[in-house]
């Protein structure tokens, strides 16, 4: 038979245990941590995570260290990261792709959406521009549109692929435009942009990350931005709200999230250091200059934000009857 002392003994040293914060979360972190990326490297989402990256590097005092894995929509890198340890060694750049689309674009997903990935914050977002090439012949937003009324389903539009916010963005203004246009799904940003300057395709729906280069040049022409207000990048370019489609409103935007089952105590410890990073000067102008848009937030704003976009954009998508399999 046990004696009392002894059971109150081991009674106070299990209190003290579950109550004692996590060893590991306590040294975090310990090692490099691994930001793993669903595109390809040199892309708007790529650099996005090396520029933050770097900074939050400095704040840990660990190497963070970029890890693409490109493919299936990210669906390759997103289930990796979901059943990847829950340490907060393994964090994932998440989109509206990873986080709204897949789930009802797709039969089979290789993760739960809402219930495998820990949100540690938002990063940024670039508003969806419709753009022209340089022979199109649209002078501006209000010729474009003429035409397309003219003209239903006679013009070409390409976009970075099926499933993407910028075919989604491009769904959302023909229902609201009442137009039509014949969408060319690109494999990526980099194709469709050069088929765009080589005049194969007349108009391509553009983030700005993918082709500030070309718009500071003058080589294509933004005509009319899918944002709530003017981008101030573009701020001689006209929004679909002013044009009458108050309805149209799309961006793609970009969060940070971990393995679900990671300790609280590493998810805020990451939450905070990502809002500092995110609210770095530095890292502000740079991602200004290539045409993202700084927007922290944390992770309850992202889960309510989150919880809007597929209340959006699943209406949609089951109202166009889009599938991708």
């Amino acid at each position: 038979m046990i004696k009392m002392p002894r059971l109150a003994a081991a009674l106070l040293a299990l209190s003290a245990t579950m109550l004692a914060p996590d060893a590991s979360a306590q040294s975090y972190p310990a090692r490099q941590v691994r930001w793993v990326v669903g595109y390809p490297a040199g892309g708007g989402t790529d650099f996005l995570a090396r520029t933050a990256g770097a900074q939050l590097s400095q704040q840990l005092g660990q190497p963070v260290v970029i890890d693409n894995r490109p493919g299936a929509a990210a669906m390759i890198a997103s289930e990796h990261v979901a059943h990847a340890a829950p340490d907060g060694y393994t964090v994932l750049s998440a989109d509206n792709g990873v986080l709204v689309y897949n789930p009802v674009l797709y039969k089979k997903v290789p993760y739960d959406a809402e219930k495998d990935f820990a949100l540690l914050g938002m990063m940024g977002r670039s508003a969806l521009v419709i753009t022209a090439g340089p022979n199109a012949g649209f002078a501006d937003a209000k010729a474009l549109l003429a035409e397309l009324k003219r003209s239903p389903g006679k013009y070409s539009i390409g976009t970075p692929g099926n499933g993407s916010p910028h075919h989604l963005a491009l769904e959302l203004f023909q229902r609201e435009a009442g137009v039509s246009l014949l969408h060319v799904p690109y494999k990526g940003g980099a194709p469709a942009m050069q088929d765009l300057l080589a005049g194969q395709v007349p108009l391509i729906v553009l983030d700005l990350p993918s082709g500030v280069g070309a718009v500071k040049a003058g080589k294509i022409t933004p005509l009319i931005a899918l944002s709530a207000e003017r981008m101030p990048q573009l701020p001689n370019v006209p929004t679909a709200k002013e044009l009458g489609f108050a309805n149209v409103e799309a961006y793609a935007w970009q969060g940070l999230v971990a393995p679900a089952a990671t300790p609280k105590e590493i998810q805020a410890r990451l939450g905070a250091e990502l809002a500092k990073t995110m609210n770095d000067p530095g890292v502000r102008q740079k991602l200004f200059d290539a045409g993202w848009e700084a927007r922290p937030a944390d992770a309850a704003e992202m889960a309510r934000y989150a919880d809007s976009e597929r209340k959006k954009w699943h209406a949609l998508i089951k109202a166009r009857d889009i599938k991708l399999d």
